[in-house]
C-alpha cells in the first residue's frame, strides 16, 4: 500500500537552453556588437543546461579537493587531487573560450561574448570560475612584458586542458598570490623574500595566505626584491623539475567549495621578475582590475541563477488554489529579482564592450572607474538577493538537495575576494582625486539617460553633489561608501532607462530611486502600478 504519492513539486530545473531562456543576456549580446557569437552562446547555454552538467556541477561542490603533500614512497609532491566532474567543468569552459577568448581572438564584441561565455558557466558552477578568470586576467600583465609573456601566451591562449603537471601539455591555467597573513590588503607590508640568482631569476623564501587554484600551471606573486615590492612569475615547473611550493593547507571555506584554497611556503622557489623591481604593485595592477571585473560577472550570474530557480519554483508550485506565480506577492518578489538580474546583467555587459580593443579612450577611462563601482555595489547586492531567492523555495531552498543552498554560500566572496568593500571604495575616492578624466567620462556616460525620467534627474544631481562634498572633505573616507553605492545606482538607472523595456526601467527607478521606505533593500514592495506579472516573465 503506497504511503504517499509526490505531487505539487517543481521539477527539476535542467535540460534547458541557458542562454536562450536569459532575456536580458540575450539582449544584451545583441546590444552590445556581439550578435555574431548567438549560435555558440546557444551551445553553451544548452550544455551548462544540462542534467549531467548539473550532476557534475553537484559532485565538484561535494566531492572536495583533496590536498596530497606527498606521494606512497615519502616524496614531497604538493598536489590537490579534485573530482573528475570538476575536470569535465573546466575543460569545457576552457574549451568554449571562458579564460582568453576575447584576448585570443579581438574584434568587436569579443569581451561581451567571454563575459556572457564566463557568466554561463559560473551560473551553474562557480567554483571553476576562480582560475578561469585569473587566466583571462594575466594577459594584460604578460603582453605589457613580452620578455616573460612570449612563452606563456600560447599556452593561455590555447583551449586545451590537462589538469595534470606536465612540462609538454599546450594550454596553462594562472594563479595569483598577494596576500600575507599579517597584512591581507596591505600587499606593501609583504614580507617574501626575492633573492637575486642572475638572468633574471630570483630565489622566493616566504609565506602566502591565499593562494586559490595551487593546480594551476604558475601564478604572479609579490615579494621583496632588493629594490623593494616586486612581480614574479612562479612556474610550478622549473627546468621540468618541481617548483619549491609548498602547499601547507587547503583552506575550509564557507563557500566556492569545488574550487581549492591554499596556504603556500616559498622554499627559495624559482621566480622570474616581471617589469622592474619596486614597481610589483604596478605590475600586478592589470591583472587584480580584470579579476574585479569577473568579481562582477560571477555575482551576475549567481543572481541569474537565484532568480531562475525561484522562478522555475514559483511557476510549477501551487498554494491556496493558484500557482506561486500567480500569487500577487510572490509574483512581486520574482519580479524584484529580475529587477536586480537585469541591472547587474546590463552593467556587466557595458562594462565587457568597454574593455574591448576598439574602445575609445572615453570608454577606457569610464571602464577605470566604473569596474569599482560596480565591483563594490553588485557584490554586495549578492548574498541578500540570494536569500531572497531561496526563500522563495521555502524549505526545499534550505536543503542541500537544491541549488539555492551552494549560491548562497557562494555570493560572498565576491565581495571579498581582489578588494572587499573598503577597499574597493577607497579606491574609488582614490580615481576620483587622481583622474578628472575618468569621472569626467563616467558622469557623461550615466547623462545619457538625463531627462528621462525625474527620479532619476534628482539622483544624478544628488550624486553630483556628493561627488563635490565628498572630494572636497579632508577625511572623506568615512563618506566613501555611500557615494559609490549612490553612483552605482545611478549607473545602473541611466543603463536601463536607456536599454531595458519601460517596465524594467521604470520599476527599478521607482524602487531603488525613490523616496519609499526600504529604498530596494527588501525585495517585493513594488510601487502600486508596476507591472510586476510582465517583469517576472522575463525571469
Amino acid at each position: 500500500m503506497a504511503t504517499h504519492a509526490v505531487v505539487n513539486q517543481a521539477p527539476p530545473r535542467v535540460d534547458v537552453d541557458e542562454y536562450a531562456t536569459n532575456t536580458a543576456l540575450l539582449e544584451g549580446v545583441e546590444r552590445y556588437d556581439a550578435g555574431w557569437a548567438h549560435h555558440q552562446l546557444h551551445l553553451t547555454g544548452q550544455r551548462v543546461g544540462a542534467a549531467s552538467f548539473h550532476s557534475d556541477a553537484v559532485a565538484a561542490n561535494r566531492v572536495e579537493p583533496v590536498l596530497q603533500t606527498h606521494d606512497r614512497y615519502g616524496n614531497r609532491i604538493d598536489e590537490v587531487e579534485y573530482d573528475e566532474s570538476y575536470h569535465r567543468i573546466i575543460g569545457a569552459a576552457i574549451a568554449d573560450g571562458a579564460h582568453t577568448s576575447a584576448w585570443a581572438e579581438p574584434r568587436p564584441g569579443a569581451n561581451v561574448a567571454r563575459a556572457a561565455t564566463f557568466m554561463l558557466y559560473a551560473q551553474v558552477e562557480p567554483g571553476h570560475a576562480c582560475p578561469v578568470s585569473m587566466t583571462h586576467a594575466v594577459v594584460p600583465v604578460l603582453q605589457q612584458h613580452p620578455d616573460v609573456g612570449e612563452e606563456w601566451l600560447p599556452r593561455v591562449y590555447s583551449r586545451s586542458y590537462d589538469g595534470r603537471l606536465r612540462a609538454d601539455k599546450p594550454g596553462a591555467l594562472f594563479g595569483m598570490a598577494m596576500t600575507e597573513k599579517h597584512g591581507g590588503s596591505d600587499v606593501r607590508a609583504n614580507t617574501t623574500a626575492a633573492r637575486p640568482l642572475g638572468g633574471g631569476r630570483y630565489a622566493l623564501t616566504g609565506h602566502k595566505w591565499f593562494c586559490s587554484a595551487p593546480m594551476s600551471d604558475a601564478f604572479l606573486v609579490l615579494a621583496q626584491a632588493p629594490g623593494g615590492l616586486s612581480c614574479f612569475l612562479l612556474p610550478r615547473l622549473v627546468d621540468g623539475e618541481r617548483n619549491a611550493i609548498r602547499i601547507q593547507r587547503l583552506k575550509d571555506k564557507l563557500g566556492n567549495r569545488a574550487n581549492a584554497s591554499s596556504e603556500v611556503e616559498y622554499e627559495d622557489a624559482v621566480g622570474i621578475l616581471v617589469g622592474e623591481e619596486g614597481r610589483g604593485v604596478r605590475t600586478i595592477i592589470d591583472m587584480v582590475a580584470r579579476t574585479r571585473l569577473d568579481c562582477i560577472y560571477g555575482t551576475t550570474a549567481g543572481m541569474r541563477q537565484a532568480t531562475a530557480e525561484a522562478a522555475w519554483h514559483a511557476r510549477h508550485r501551487a498554494a491556496f488554489g493558484r500557482t506561486l506565480i500567480d500569487q500577487p506577492a510572490m509574483t512581486a518578489v520574482i519580479a524584484d529579482l529580475q529587477l536586480e538580474t537585469e541591472a547587474a546583467t546590463a552593467t556587466a555587459l557595458r562594462l565587457a564592450r568597454a574593455h574591448d580593443e576598439d574602445a575609445t579612450a572615453s570608454d577606457r577611462a569610464f571602464a577605470r572607474l566604473a569596474t569599482a563601482v560596480a565591483k563594490y555595489w553588485i557584490c554586495k547586492r549578492g548574498p541578500g538577493h540570494a536569500y531572497e531567492a531561496l526563500e522563495c523555495l521555502g524549505g526545499n531552498g534550505y536543503t542541500e538537495a537544491f541549488p539555492l543552498a551552494m549560491r548562497y554560500r557562494e555570493q560572498p566572496v565576491m565581495a571579498v575576494w581582489e578588494g572587499s568593500g573598503n577597499v574597493i571604495a577607497l579606491d574609488v575616492l582614490r580615481a576620483l582625486g587622481r583622474e578628472p578624466e575618468a569621472l569626467a567620462a563616467f558622469d557623461a556616460e550615466v547623462a545619457l539617460a538625463a531627462g528621462t525620467h525625474p527620479l532619476f534627474d534628482a539622483h544624478l544631481e544628488r550624486v553630483r553633489s556628493l561627488v563635490r562634498d565628498v572630494t572636497a572633505d579632508p577625511a572623506p573616507e568615512a563618506r566613501a561608501r555611500g557615494l559609490v553605492s549612490a553612483m552605482a545606482l545611478a549607473l545602473q538607472a541611466s543603463l536601463l532607462l536607456r536599454t531595458a523595456p519601460s517596465i524594467v526601467a521604470d520599476a527599478f527607478v521607482a524602487t531603488r530611486l525613490g523616496d519609499r521606505p526600504f529604498g530596494g533593500a527588501l525585495y517585493g514592495d513594488l510601487p502600486a502600478g508596476t507591472d510586476a506579472g510582465a517583469i517576472a516573465a522575463r525571469a
